[in-house]
């Protein structure tokens, strides 16, 4: 379809998107004025107000009270997901995450928002081979950038196998739950052999949207891992959710 042929409200939107897309107007940015945005586009107020709201609902654009409309800040990490880094990451004590966002010059802060004891909800039970209510330890925590909230991620864990471990405390696991899991005298005491992950795409509810300041319009990733070991065990399940605005997922995968 034509420029010419699209609504007036939709092609300065797709001017400005386009804008924000090449870099000429940077995160951060202040927008020219409503007034001035009509005068450039020979239109009307309520014209440049509809294209305006259609980029915030994207999470491109950002109003702040009293100051006027900004290309939003959009802090963003690309999760690598390799074996190798694992394994390296692994022998450093340092979480994946962390990681990842300290090599691409990013500062990066874990909460620990709870632990619990709970029955195992029916999609962590099929993923750990336990009957629906089982009980699980399950630690959730908060991941921020420079402040900015990037993920929530529950963890699930058998209390067969971790009642009684550091997992079960709201104190950091020196090198991760996947260290207690690799020594020889934890809990489990075997390697890590396998990760499968579940990417799903879809809408967050309005905690995800409050708890992660996700703005209309944007999508959030969620993604399930589930963590084995030698003896075909799946040990731990972690429960990710990410705004998909904040994050590039890149997963290398190599083929003997």
């Amino acid at each position: 379809m034509p420029d010419r042929d699209l609504p007036p409200y939709r092609r300065i939107a797709d001017d400005l998107r386009t804008a924000i897309a090449a870099g000429r107007l940077v995160p951060g940015e202040k927008l020219k004025s409503e007034n001035e945005l009509k005068d450039e586009y020979g239109t009307t107020r309520v014209t440049v107000r509809k294209a305006l709201s259609l980029l915030k609902a994207d999470g491109l654009l950002i109003s702040e009270q009293g100051r006027g409309v900004f290309v939003r800040q959009q802090p963003r990490v690309q999760l690598q997901t390799t074996g190798a880094n694992f394994r390296e990451r692994r022998s450093t004590g340092v979480s994946n995450f962390n990681a990842e966002t300290a090599a691409q010059g990013l500062r990066a802060k874990e909460n620990i928002l709870s632990v619990e004891r709970v029955p195992a909800p029916p999609e962590i039970a099929r993923r750990l081979g336990m009957p629906v209510g089982a009980l699980v330890i399950v630690r959730r925590r908060a991941f921020f950038i420079e402040d900015e909230p990037m993920q929530l991620i529950d963890g699930y864990y058998p209390d067969v196998l971790f009642s009684g471990t550091p997992v079960e405390g709201l104190g950091r696991i020196p090198g991760g739950v996947s260290a207690l899991v690799e020594d020889p005298a934890g809990p489990v005491g075997q390697r890590i052999v396998r990760f499968v992950e579940d990417l799903d795409i879809r809408m967050p509810t309005p905690a995800e949207v409050n708890a992660l300041r996700i703005p209309p319009g944007v999508p959030l990733a969620r993604v399930l891992r589930s963590t084995s070991v030698e003896g075909g065990q799946v040990v731990e399940v972690l429960d990710s959710r990410m705004p998909c605005d904040r994050h590039r997922f890149q997963y290398v995968i190599d083929v003997p």
